[in-house]
């Protein structure tokens, strides 16, 4: 893929740290239900869906994001093809991310795959023939102002504004929003105060709402118009 991989220690419960950016790569107390919380509710997911849908992540991590969105796919019967695009920096080993997500029992079946694809180190990846995922290598800051997609629903999953600043510049929340489909969403487990108004003033409607487990607050946004 590139040189830059992950750096990556393992606390004993088994939640990988990034040793670059002192974060964990998902909450300590249920990484999967606040997945759930924040990015799939964040974005009225999977109420959403639809033929065509297009769903974007700053920060692949684990594939965590990725997977939960298949299963939220899948569950709700919807029709038609799902397209997934994430920017990553910094990416997982095939064998760590298989390490990551054994914390995740109930996404064995639908985590195989992506392993045994990620492996292979090609892009795109056609998980399944109406699934498509292209994860896109390198700095953000760099990469996304040149993609040619638009989504409806974006997953913002950096690391912490405190620790990622990069990540979450006016800048790039510029981008996001220049790379969102008319009325699309975004969503982000953090309130940050730069983060949201960074976002407002690209053009989004911006909400804090309740965030999940020990975050009080999340941050939610719709493009162009109010969230509700």
């Amino acid at each position: 893929m590139q040189d830059q991989q992950a750096d990556i220690e393992w606390q004993n419960n088994g939640v990988p740290v990034s040793k670059r950016f002192d974060d964990p790569y998902f909450s300590v107390d249920n990484g999967l239900e606040e997945t759930q919380h924040v990015f799939l509710g964040g974005n009225d997911l999977p109420a959403r869906f639809c033929d065509g849908f297009h769903v974007a992540e700053l920060g692949f991590g684990t594939g965590l994001g990725f997977l939960t969105t298949v299963q939220a796919w899948i569950r709700s019967g919807a029709q038609g093809c799902l397209n997934f695009t994430s920017f990553e920096a910094y990416p997982m080993t095939a064998s760590e991310m298989a390490r990551a997500l054994s914390a995740f029992p109930e996404f064995a079946e639908l985590a195989e795959p992506l392993i045994q694809l990620w492996a292979e180190k090609k892009q795109p990846i056609q998980y399944a023939p109406n699934i498509t995922l292209k994860v896109i290598l390198g700095d953000a800051r760099q990469t996304l102002p040149g993609w040619k997609g638009k989504a409806d629903a974006w997953f913002l999953d950096g690391f912490s504004p405190a620790k990622n600043p990069e990540l979450w510049t006016p800048e790039l929340m510029q981008a996001v929003a220049e790379h969102t489909a008319a009325t699309g969403t975004a969503a982000t487990y953090t309130a940050a105060g730069f983060v949201r108004r960074g976002l407002r003033d690209a053009g989004f409607h911006v909400e804090r709402i309740a965030g999940y487990g020990r975050k009080r607050h999340m941050t939610i946004a719709k493009l162009g118009a109010p969230t509700k």
